[in-house]
Parts: C-alpha cells; sequence; structure tokens
C-alpha cells in the first residue's frame, strides 16, 4: 500500500509540473488527444491490456495476478487524482519553469523507488509493472534496464500512431526523456538501496 501510494504521488507530481511524464502517461494523453477518450479510461484501459498480457507471458491463467492487477489500477487512478488536486491547489503547475523541470524528474525518480518496493515484494503490482518483472525474470536474466525499455516500445509506437493523425506530440518533455534513459537504472538503485533486506522473491505458479 505503502508504494502504491507513492507512486501514485509521484506519477501525479510530474504530471502537475507539466515537464513531461511517464512514457504510458504520454501515450494516453496522446490516445486523448487523437480519439476524444478519457485520459483515465484510457489509463485503466492500458491497465487492463497489460494485465491480459502479462497472463500470456507466464503462460497460464493466474486469476488471482489478475484481479489483484485490475483492483491495482482501480486503486492506482484514484490516489493520482487525489495527489493531482493536492499538488494543483499546491501552485506547482505555477512555478517556475526550472523548479517544474527539477520536480518532474523528482517525481519521475520517487515512482521509480515505488515500482522497486512493490516489485520486490510481489504481492499486487501495477499490471505494466508486473509485464517489466516477467521480462525481467523471465526473459532477461534479471537485467531490469533491458526490461523498461523493452515496454517503452508499445507507448512510442501508440505515440508515432497518434502523431499522424494529430500531427503533434503531447506530454512529452523532460521528464519524459529522463523516465526513458533512467527507469531501469534508478529501479535498479532502488533494489540496492531502498529497503535493501526486501528482496526480490519473484515467482510463477507452475
Amino acid at each position: 500500500m505503502f508504494s502504491l501510494v507513492l507512486n501514485a504521488c509521484g506519477n501525479a507530481l510530474s504530471i502537475t509540473s507539466n515537464f513531461g511524464s511517464g512514457i504510458w502517461t504520454a501515450s494516453a494523453v496522446n490516445m486523448h488527444a487523437a480519439f476524444g477518450l478519457d485520459v483515465g479510461l484510457l489509463l485503466f484501459l492500458i491497465g487492463l491490456v497489460n494485465a491480459i498480457t502479462n497472463q500470456l507471458l507466464i503462460r497460464r491463467l493466474d486469476l488471482p495476478r489478475f484481479i489483484g492487477e485490475v483492483l491495482f489500477v482501480l486503486c492506482f487512478s484514484y490516489f493520482v487524482d487525489l495527489f493531482t488536486a493536492g499538488f494543483t491547489m499546491l501552485g506547482v503547475s505555477q512555478l517556475p519553469w526550472v523548479i517544474r523541470m527539477i520536480l518532474s524528474m523528482v517525481g519521475v525518480s520517487t515512482f521509480c523507488v515505488a515500482i522497486s518496493i512493490y516489485q520486490r515484494a510481489n504481492i499486487f503490482m501495477h499490471p505494466n509493472d508486473d509485464t517489466t518483472n516477467i521480462l525481467r525474470f523471465m526473459y532477461l536474466k534479471g537485467n531490469a534496464t533491458a526490461s523498461q525499455l523493452i515496454d517503452f516500445v508499445p507507448p512510442i509506437i501508440i505515440m508515432i500512431i497518434t502523431f499522424t493523425i494529430t500531427h503533434q506530440v503531447l506530454a512529452v518533455n523532460v521528464g519524459t526523456f529522463y523516465s526513458f534513459l533512467m527507469n531501469g537504472i534508478l529501479i535498479a538503485t532502488a533494489d540496492r538501496l531502498v529497503f535493501p533486506k526486501l528482496v526480490h522473491n519473484f515467482k510463477v505458479k507452475k
């Protein structure tokens, strides 16, 4: 629960600072511009698709895992809304651009720490982060950076498609590039430094 709230706080900070957000969030914003659907709904649908993809990647039906991931997305979206409203009330979006740029990177770093914590706890997690966990340990010999880079391919494709429709790319800025370059490194670093006694217990039932 702590890491879920921390993840939502980091995402909300990067969104409110308006200096680029995580790449999956950016893809949802661009789909909103292209197709008119609510961003929150798009984030939920992305999470749902991720949860289904995870069932395919582990090559078996794991209903508790699927249900837990869907519930996580619902709670995560609620807390993102709460923190976004709070940061907006505090005037984060009105701060000088240099401070907002720094806060955007702080937000990305924060949700990377959160991802590290709940991936190691391996109880419930955002389905997209479970995707990277599965890729990391089932397919990439524990390489966190490689799993993050592979996971970034679908949202990049989405934004290429939406660009052909809208002729613009939204929600991509310094924070997005920082996320693209640093996500895997930050998560691997947090694995070592944040709650170091909490170790990965990734497993797939046979």
